[in-house]
């Protein structure tokens, strides 16, 4: 069962980056977050090589340039989101997170894609929005921060118009953050857990929790809750996704109670209830098995009983 999404907020809008590009800000931007590069430390992994040099001992194995796996229209994402005309998703291959029930493992864990300079990354952003599409999204873009706003610099530069959306797993650094402020206009992250000991074991980091919702708050800080477009166009603002694990794996109560009390009672929420063992589930019940309906529906009297209403 979906439930409303509550009230539209209405607002003027005008893409974030535009005047971060107009004072040359958002090149300088770009610059540091390049620099950063030589001895990594863009997302809370640390991993501290220098990946114009080499992968090896990153986590996600990429090196200074995006790799894409594929980009298009998309109509499956929350409704603000896709609209009529889709939402212009660009999916980067690999990932800064490990998660052992990856539904997209191809992608995030072999890492099939090709290398784009940026100039080919903003080609793609504007081909996006000639199509028609209604913001750029850009998936599991936590590790690949630099080039992104390389090429949302020349983009922007060459006509790009549309809100950006900033769709991550999650697991972002205040710094990398920071970097971002001004240049996102709708952030989008997974809340996995409200424990980072089901992190440890269940997508191989050690501090997800903590580092999650720190950034949660900071994404908060600097574009608020969600606001619309009056035809119901996500423009700007905190839409957050929780995918709810069986077996209460997630700590879903945790997750939406920190939402309530620590973001706002009025954060856009997609309690995701898709959840189907991928990747090596099989491996760690009760990972291994289908959520459950009931699973689903005490999530939802939960977020109700904390007063969570723009629900998805």
């Amino acid at each position: 069962m979906k439930q409303s999404c509550g009230n539209s907020i209405h607002v003027d809008f005008e893409p974030a980056y535009l005047a971060l590009s107009r004072t040359g800000e958002l090149k300088e931007r770009a610059a540091e977050a390049k620099q950063h590069l030589e001895h990594c430390d863009l997302c809370p992994n640390h991993c501290h090589v220098n990946r114009f040099e080499s992968i090896a001992g990153t986590v996600c194995q990429t090196g200074a340039l995006a790799l894409v796996s594929s980009y298009g229209a998309h109509y499956g994402e929350e409704k603000p989101l896709s609209g009529w005309n889709g939402s212009g998703t660009i999916f980067f291959s690999r990932c800064n997170l490990r998660c052992v029930f990856c539904q997209n493992w191809e992608i995030s864990h072999k890492g099939i894609g090709r290398e784009l300079t940026a100039a080919e990354l903003a080609s793609i952003m504007l081909h996006l929005e000639r199509q028609g599409c209604h913001n750029i999204n850009l998936v599991s873009p936590s590790h690949v921060v630099a080039p992104i706003l390389e090429a949302v610099e020349i983009a922007a530069l060459s006509g790009l118009r549309l809100p950006l959306v900033y769709n991550t797993g999650g697991y972002d650094s205040l710094e990398t953050l920071r970097l971002l402020d001004g240049v996102i206009d709708i952030y989008m992250p997974d809340m996995k857990y409200g424990s980072s000991e089901a992190a440890r074991r269940y997508s191989r980091v050690q501090d997800y929790a903590q580092v999650n919702q720190r950034a949660v708050e900071e994404m908060h800080r600097q574009v608020g809750e969600l606001a619309l477009s009056p035809d119901g166009l996500a423009l700007r603002g905190l839409l957050i996704r929780h995918l709810i694990l069986p077996g209460e794996i997630s700590n879903v109560s945790q997750v939406l109670s920190f939402i309530a009390n620590e973001v706002s009672s009025r954060t856009y929420i997609n309690l995701m209830d898709q959840y189907r063992p991928c990747y090596r589930a099989d491996n760690y019940p009760p990972l291994d098995r289908p959520l459950s309906r009931r699973e689903y529906q005490q999530a939802v009297e939960c977020a109700h009983r904390l007063g969570l209403k723009r629900l998805d």
